[in-house]
């Protein structure tokens, strides 16, 4: 797929559009994945047997996959789901002059997959919120499950691809605040890099502990830049590097310290993974480069766990 992302063109003035185009990728790969039993559209899906009524075949599926699959409709659902994004100017990295849905930003990333998500739980009947925050409490709607709340929340989503955040990233203190809003059991999904340069991990941690306040299920998709941010893959040349929330630089060669760094980083990894463990946080880590399968399959799973 190649849809471009960029404000001029049409594919992003549709948010809507491009989020069902994921989802409907996505439920035509699950007929011939081990997950093909989960409910992804109101209805679980089953090959069809000769001599049976052919009342509840599923004639848009016979189009793409041609073959004959009946479905079963499902009770609607009270799932509420919220949906949490980091906005934070670490999010914005990678910088990309000609975005498509497979090369984009971390923040790129998690708004199509959000969107993927809201469209998704639009089929099930079931409620969607959103939050985001950089350094501050940015933006927050309760879960609803209107098509009006729908669009105001892909609305939101939108401006995400266009404004490009300068903010550091104050995790563990907004993520206090999101949880005291979340009243109601929700299925809860944060997007994050989860970089924090103003507080150690133990607050971090305790911030995402109090998300599983009320019996919340949470999970935390680690978003990251696989090629860049985790195998440091860049060419061998003197570069300045800067980071982007506290302005900091630095000038070195990368391959003078790409085994060190590359070590700390997957030192760090584990550690988000054991500390989610401890605490009973769904860690799911997501390369930008891999694509949104990952994703919507982590939700179907949660979902089933959790009603």
């Amino acid at each position: 797929m190649s849809l471009l992302i960029e404000k001029n063109n049409s594919q992003l003035n549709n948010l809507e559009l491009l989020a069902n185009q994921v989802v409907e990728g996505f439920i035509t790969g699950m007929h011939k994945s081990p997950f093909h039993g989960f409910s992804v559209e109101f209805a679980e899906h089953r090959l069809y047997n000769k001599g049976e009524s052919t009342r509840h075949i599923d004639w848009k599926l016979y189009a793409k996959t041609k073959k004959l699959f009946t479905k079963r409709y499902e009770e609607e659902t009270n799932l509420r789901c919220h949906l949490i994004i980091d906005n934070s100017a670490s999010m914005h990295f990678p910088i990309v002059k000609k975005p498509t849905i497979n090369n984009v930003s971390k923040i790129a990333f998690s708004t199509i997959a959000s969107a993927a998500l809201i469209e998704i739980l639009k089929r099930q009947r079931d409620a969607v919120g959103l939050s985001i925050y950089s350094d501050k409490y940015e933006y927050y709607a309760p879960a609803k499950g209107s098509d009006r709340h729908r669009r105001m929340l892909l609305n939101q989503l939108e401006k995400l691809l266009t404004h490009k955040s300068k903010t550091a990233t104050d995790t563990y203190k907004v993520l206090h605040e999101i949880a005291e809003n979340i009243h109601r059991r929700s299925l809860i999904f944060v997007f994050s890099d989860m970089f924090q340069t103003t507080k150690n991990e133990y607050e971090l941690f305790e911030a995402l502990r109090h998300l599983k306040y009320n019996k919340h299920e949470v999970v935390l998709f680690h978003t990251y830049d696989g090629k860049l941010e985790l195998n440091f893959d860049f060419e061998n040349t003197p570069k300045k590097f800067v980071d982007v929330e506290t302005g900091e630089q630095i000038n070195l060669y990368a391959s003078s310290i790409k085994k060190q760094y590359k070590t700390a980083v997957e030192n760090y990894f584990k550690s988000l993974k054991l500390k989610c463990m401890q605490y009973k946080i769904d860690y799911v880590p997501v390369d930008i480069h891999k694509g949104f399968y990952e994703i919507l399959v982590s939700y179907l799973i949660s979902r089933k766990r959790f009603l």
